[in-house]
């Protein structure tokens, strides 16, 4: 195919496809899928080798958020059967954080659901950085706490935090569809106080609201222009209790393709799979580590996630290799700065929410509903699904690990 030649060329190249290249990834048939996969996998081994990082998310504050993200089983009226508690303390926290590193994360993620953090919590959270920090020296941090006012990000940096992930989600013209409590401008601006305060970036998207081709193409484009180190992709969960419950309109070939379109038009950065994969793209996960080069260790913000051991046996089984603590994750060329350039640098994580990124199901990098481990066990087989059917079975409410007495999924 002429078009994926050129895709390729283009990303060895850094250079950024036209949007009429990038809708056209999305129109390719299932026929041309595994080209599409081949194509896409050349630039992202060009620019990560077969290195996935790994992530770990912990949820400091759950549920009770004053926003109204329509995909986020935290917002504000949500019916969802979520766990809800308040603060962690760091010592909490720090616990919940070293199950995750324990199974092979480089960087936790600290999310807190909520508008934004009040100048009190941005010093709660900075003790729990130090707490993290002092128990493993090399672990990369990053803060997705909601939107920042100004010199937040720099005293977050100062605790040590690496990055920030903060994601717009969906493209400007539907914002408004989605959320009404905050814009999109206001994403965009903390995007920038990250940056500025010489943070890592991270910023990423979420899937399958009902959005079209063009939108997907849009969010995306804005993105790339932000320049942020690492580019989360989430794929809303139908939670139950959420107003974007009947909302399925993903199939594992079209998640793919939409991560290949990721890809080609931001070849250098850490994409990374987040809320969702385990949902949408089921026994198709494999063929996404071609295009992707990080993913979320174990259970995500509000719901259950993929076996940690399953995700480590994935890995391995297709080739791929877990990115040690000591190697850094961005092209060379990208490290210069922010905590990309840290030994094990790379971006953040993916979280979503309100404020946050992290929500699952949101697309924080993030989404509940998590995995194929978290679905009750069935007394007999269920007859096979369609790959275009609604999938409830697979969204589990977590239960376990941050705020509980039970051991984190890790």
């Amino acid at each position: 195919m002429d078009l994926l030649n050129t895709l390729v060329d283009k990303g060895l190249r850094r250079e950024t496809p036209t949007r009429a290249e990038a809708l056209a990834v999305l129109a390719t048939t299932d026929d041309e899928l595994l080209d599409v996969v081949a194509a896409a996998g050349k630039v992202r081994r060009h620019w990560f080798g077969r290195r996935v990082k790994l992530n770990y998310l912990v949820n400091l504050k759950s549920g009770l958020c004053p926003e109204d993200c329509s995909y986020c089983s935290q917002r504000l009226g949500s019916k969802a059967d979520i766990l809800k508690y308040t603060w962690l303390k760091p010592d909490e926290a720090s616990q919940a954080a070293a199950a995750g590193l324990a199974g092979g994360a480089k960087r936790v993620c600290l999310v807190a659901s909520g508008r934004g953090p009040t100048d009190r919590d941005v010093d709660r959270v900075s003790d729990t950085i130090k707490a993290i920090k002092e128990q493993n020296e090399d672990v990369e941090v990053c803060a997705c706490l909601g939107l920042l006012s100004d010199g937040q990000a720099e005293r977050l940096r100062e605790a040590g935090a690496d990055a920030y992930n903060h994601n717009l989600n969906t493209s400007e013209s539907t914002y408004g569809e989605i959320t009404t409590t905050h814009t999109y401008a206001d994403r965009v601006d903390t995007v920038r106080k990250a940056h500025a305060a010489g943070l890592s970036a991270c910023s990423g998207l979420i899937a399958g609201m009902g959005e079209t081709d063009e939108d997907l193409v849009d969010v995306v484009f804005s993105l790339r222009e932000l320049d942020p180190d690492s580019v989360p992709v989430n794929f809303l969960i139908p939670f139950e209790g959420t107003p974007l419950a009947k909302e399925w309109n993903l199939t594992p070939q079209r998640c793919l393709r939409i991560l290949a379109m990721v890809r080609f038009v931001c070849p250098d950065v850490e994409v990374r799979i987040a809320g969702g994969r385990e949902v949408h793209l089921r026994t198709m996960q494999p063929l996404a580590l071609h295009l992707a080069n990080s993913i979320f260790l174990g259970d995500y913000l509000t719901s259950e996630g993929q076996a940690g051991k399953a995700d480590l046996e994935m890995i391995a089984d297709a080739g791929f290799e877990v990115e040690g603590a000591g190697e850094v994750t961005l092209p060379e060329h990208r490290a210069s700065g922010g905590c990309g350039s840290h030994a094990g640098g790379g971006a953040c994580g993916s979280h979503d929410g309100a404020g946050c990124g992290s929500h699952e199901d949101a697309g924080c990098g993030s989404h509940e509903g998590g995995g194929v481990c978290g679905s009750a066990p069935a007394t007999a087989p269920a007859p096979a699904a369609s790959a275009d059917e609604p999938r409830p079975d697979l969204v589990a409410v977590r239960r376990r690990g941050a705020g509980t007495d039970l051991a984190p999924n890790a």
